[in-house]
């Protein structure tokens, strides 16, 4: 059994502003959410049978808490924001399994579904479809592998270490140091991509480091790497068997008239007729 799990935020973004350049004359209510969903389609249609898309129903999480400069949703285009609700409902009309995250951040549910997906011995892999760097601490050899939304390059463990000289389980530490200007957090100032690599396969984790190697940024440091680190506890489901497409459910028309995505409804429709030849 192979597991799909999607960053929905990320994707929302992607159709949003592919979109605009494509130069539409105006955005469309739906423009995004009907792409994510055409985007799961296309998934399902390639032989996906296991998928879930995590989503940020709240920008803000517990590390808004931590960190003042952290990542909010200040300045996030209205035609989008009003787009994050819808796609969740349109997600679970056509059949698939939404997780809207509240206190945690969309990338804290995928690495919990990575985790408890990779738990089951029904699961021959799981594939993390985000660009984040953070989730590369997710992968896990060749059995939990993230996949690059804009390269479709697949990285197992040996690719993470390739792209940022350490393995998934120091991918925390690393970003600790270099900072993540996506989340809104600037690392150690003086240390750069290289020198964080040198560092952390010298020593190990941050912790590990001799007193004169950060100083009094070492507190500083470990609260990077604090919010650097993703969370894998989130219950998002019991057993794999709950992520199975099965077909749009019968609330999807209504979504898809009202989307004034009649082709959406058509296909959906065909894929789940076509899952079910497959299984008789």
């Amino acid at each position: 059994m192979l597991i799909h799990v999607v960053d929905g935020t990320y994707e929302l973004f992607r159709h949003f502003y592919g979109l605009r350049r494509a130069q539409e004359p105006e955005d469309r209510p739906f423009g995004a959410v009907v792409g994510v969903v055409n985007t799961i389609f296309d998934m399902i249609d390639k032989g996906a049978t296991h998928v879930g898309v995590a989503t940020d129903h709240v920008v803000e999480s517990f590390r808004n808490d931590l960190w003042p400069g952290y990542k909010t949703g200040e300045g996030m285009e209205p035609a989008l924001a009003a787009q994050f609700l819808p796609l969740e409902q349109a997600l679970t009309a056509a059949g698939v399994v939404v997780w809207p995250m509240v206190e945690l951040e969309a990338d804290d549910g995928l690495a919990s579904a990575a985790y408890l997906a990779s738990a089951s011995d029904q699961v021959e892999k799981v594939c993390i479809w985000a660009n984040d760097k953070d989730l590369a601490q997710c992968v896990r050899d060749d059995r939990v592998v993230q996949v690059d939304r804009r390269s479709g390059h697949i990285r197992n463990a040996d690719g993470v270490r390739e792209k940022f000289g350490v393995g998934p389980e120091l991918i925390p530490d690393f970003l600790a140091l270099v900072g993540d200007a996506q989340d809104g957090y600037p690392g150690i100032k003086g240390i750069g991509k290289v020198s964080a690599a040198r560092l952390l396969n010298r020593y190990g984790g941050i912790e590990s480091f001799p007193q004169s190697v950060l100083g009094n940024d070492l507190p500083l440091a470990l609260l990077f790497k604090q919010l650097a680190t993703l969370r894998t506890d989130a219950p998002l489901f019991q057993s794999v068997d709950d992520l199975e497409w099965r077909g749009p459910t019968d609330t999807f028309p209504e979504w898809t008239d009202r989307m004034d995505a009649p082709r959406l409804l058509a296909r959906g429709q065909l894929l789940a007729s076509g899952r079910r030849r497959s299984s008789e």
